[in-house]
């Protein structure tokens, strides 16, 4: 202890370089930690996403590509899947229960989603958790819209309120169905999935929104159809983006898939989700790795500047590493003093860099969430993390040691001795 309390002194006395070198490593540590803490909390959330289901059905594309845009609403479909292709696989007798997704228009860039009363009742995320409606109630007019919580907490949405869709998926849109708007019939709990920034609206409602449009544009004059017009029509659709299938019996799961990429009515994709996210994965692990040892380089950059400040400081102070010994410190004690100052230098920056990664996950998670859509949970360091902490007090006490051993072979008489 009276080694650590003057090792603490030394250090105060040389307060500025001190503060310099845990703030260096305080920074890279920092880093570290958020980049691992985002790689985690990143597969975490996309696993999440999505539980229970068998099989998602698109047009014939790419697996990655199909679980991007019909789960995480990220990118769009090369092509719809006819209605009646749907049918014909939800009432497969292999298939307990079909979702519909039919998507294309948004809501302030948020995308909308077209579905039906089987999306609230059989989708589930996490954990086999299924959606619960923290107001209101799923869709019973045509014109009714369900909030993602995200949506409604951003935009201060509350039940009754009207909004008007957009077409297209931009963030800006120069078509608004304005003609059409839909009334908050319902906000759901909070998932931490793409679902909180999603307005769920009726396959019916979507049908309406374009029933109307030709070629990929609205009808004008007397061709026009207003919202009232739009209920006496029959509005099931013609096409839909994807399917989401339940079956019976999960070992059918390969022949339904094999069935459904074999379909003649037309080229369909069933890919299993958790195939999808393995190759998603794949695809970013080189990304991943870079990143950590850019992260890694870093640290080491900080504890490299910790390693010459200390070195850079013997020279000056030969005259008091001659003094302790001259009192009666043992070698082993100037050695000992060397290597506490590293040690604490380490442990100040890596405690203030934890403190740090907090600070920021604190202040950028709704920044994240906004942007991104991706919930970083605020949860404490796991076993990884300090393994990785650990790793890094015991390379800067590892470092320490060179200039603690320069410190050990200097002579009293070196000490002493004046130079000219």
């Amino acid at each position: 202890m009276h080694l650590l309390r003057l090792a603490l002194k030394s250090l105060g006395n040389r307060r500025f370089s001190a503060i310099l070198t845990v703030l260096a490593i305080a920074l890279s540590v920092t880093l570290l930690l958020a980049v691992e803490k985002v790689r985690t909390e990143a597969r975490a959330s996309f696993a999440n996403t999505i539980s229970g289901t068998d099989l998602i059905v698109g047009a014939r594309s790419g697996s990655v590509q199909l679980l991007l845009y019909s789960v995480f609403r990220i990118g769009s479909a090369t092509n719809n899947i006819r209605w009646d292709s749907f049918e014909h696989f939800a009432e497969h007798p292999r298939v307990a229960w079909a979702i519909p997704v039919s998507l294309g228009d948004s809501h302030r860039g948020f995308p909308v989603m077209g579905t039906n009363h089987s999306y609230f009742e059989h989708f589930r995320y996490g954990r086999s958790q299924a959606l619960q409606l923290s107001q209101g109630q799923a869709f019973d007019d045509l014109y009714d819209a369900v909030l993602g919580a995200d949506i409604a907490r951003e935009l201060n949405y509350r039940l009754g309120d009207e909004i008007v869709l957009a077409h297209g998926t931009g963030a800006v849109s120069f078509v608004d169905h304005a003609d059409k708007p839909f009334r908050v019939s319902g906000i759901l709990e909070r998932t931490g999935t793409p679902v909180d920034r999603t307005v769920h609206i009726s396959l019916e409602g979507m049908e309406a929104l374009h029933v109307d449009w030709q070629q990929g544009m609205p009808a004008r004059g007397s061709a026009r159809i207003d919202a009232e017009q739009a209920r006496e029509l029959e509005l099931t659709p013609k096409a839909i983006t994807a399917m989401l299938l339940g079956l019976n019996n999960r070992i059918s799961t390969f022949a339904v898939q094999r069935e459904i990429n074999q379909y003649r009515g037309e080229p369909l994709l069933a890919i299993l989700p958790g195939v999808a996210l393995q190759e998603l994965w794949s695809l970013l692990g080189v990304a991943e790795k870079a990143l950590f040892i850019v992260s890694v380089f870093v640290v080491l950059t900080g504890l490299v500047g910790m390693l010459t400040a200390i070195l850079s400081s013997l020279n000056e102070r030969r005259r008091e590493m001659a003094i302790l010994r001259s009192v009666g410190a043992k070698p082993r004690h100037i050695f000992g003093l060397l290597l506490l100052e590293a040690a604490s230098l380490a442990l100040s920056g890596i405690l203030l860099g934890l403190g740090l990664m907090y600070l920021g996950l604190w202040i950028g998670q709704p920044l994240i969430l906004a942007h991104y859509g991706l919930f970083i949970q605020i949860t404490p360091p796991g076993l990884y993390e300090w393994q990785l902490l650990g790793a890094i007090l015991c390379a800067s006490i590892l470092m320490g040691s060179v200039p603690a051993w320069r410190a050990y072979r200097q002579s009293l008489v070196d000490g002493l001795s004046i130079r000219t």
